[in-house]
């Protein structure tokens, strides 16, 4: 199923994507379930409860997407430098402030997060701060948990998966750098593009799909998640290990190579650009800059 968040007549809807994604049947929820966009709906799936009732279908034309978590339970959990050859062009960069001679391949995952204040939606400005000048996009596959845990196995890892969903990871490459971790220079207002909406499992292998990322049209990155460092089972053991995980959390897997820090010179996103995201399977976020 594809379960998509949305305003229709001012008013917050949660709802079902029909399988040719010209509709939407919303879901009969209390306005305070309806505010959190698909967590709720997240959470009552992994208890085993059915879905609410729905409503009458409306034309995905005549809503306004929101993101479909619109307001993550906590920060969104990511990862750095989990594809090879983008973790090459970063260490080259020499922005990254973690990296070693000889270290560019990290030997175990590099964890940071993002406030849950900076998602934004498809269509929605990424807004330039002034206080950068080296603005980046980095496409992302995203994986929602659906039950929740500790401990978690890679064995039994997919079975924690609920689903999936496309993030934009923008990043202030010089507060990255000057900060000596990352947390600051990924956390900036609507610096986390997030939809078009979440996929769930049965419908799509989120550890076999193709991540596409464009800018006005120009081809930037292309890459498939079986070139993930550190696959999807990983993750979820690595995170659980220490900490719990609960239904609706997001980890973003990482980014493949073609980011603009890898260019030379750097291609930093400017006022006027329209950064465009695909992910098979899932569909397209696309975000202009302002």
């Amino acid at each position: 199923m594809r379960i998509a968040a949305f305003f229709y007549q001012d008013q917050p809807h949660v709802g079902l994507v029909s399988q040719d994604l010209l509709s939407v049947t919303p879901f009969d929820l209390p306005l305070a379930d309806r505010e959190l966009g698909a967590l709720t709906l997240v959470d009552a799936l992994s208890r085993g409860e059915a879905l609410p009732a729905q409503g009458a279908a409306i034309s995905l034309s005549d809503v306004q997407l929101r993101a479909p978590l619109p307001h993550p339970r906590r920060n969104i959990f990511c990862v750095g430098k989990n594809y090879h050859a983008h973790a090459k062009e970063f260490a080259r960069s020499g922005f990254d402030s973690s990296a070693k001679a000889g270290g560019e391949i990290p030997a175990e995952p590099i964890i940071f997060t993002k406030v849950p204040e900076c998602v934004i939606a498809t269509g929605e400005a990424i807004e330039m701060p002034k206080v950068s000048t080296a603005i980046d996009y980095e496409a992302e596959l995203a994986v929602i948990i659906g039950k929740g845990g500790k401990g978690i196995t890679k064995a039994d890892a997919m079975k924690h998966v609920w689903g999936y969903t496309i993030v934009n990871d923008i990043t202030a490459r010089d507060w990255q750098n000057k900060h000596m971790q990352w947390h600051m220079g990924k956390s900036f207002d609507t610096f986390c593009p997030m939809g078009p909406w979440l996929v769930s499992a049965d419908e799509m292998d989120g550890t076999n799909t193709n991540v596409r990322c464009y800018v006005n049209g120009e081809e930037r990155q292309n890459a498939a998640t079986p070139d993930l460092i550190f696959d999807i089972p990983t993750l979820v053991e690595t995170l659980s290990a220490g900490i719990t995980l609960y239904p609706g959390d997001v980890i973003a897997t990482g980014t493949p190579v073609g980011v603009g820090i890898g260019f030379t010179p750097p291609k930093y996103l400017k006022s006027g650009d329209v950064v465009r995201v695909e992910i098979d399977g899932i569909g397209v976020l696309e975000n202009p800059v302002k």
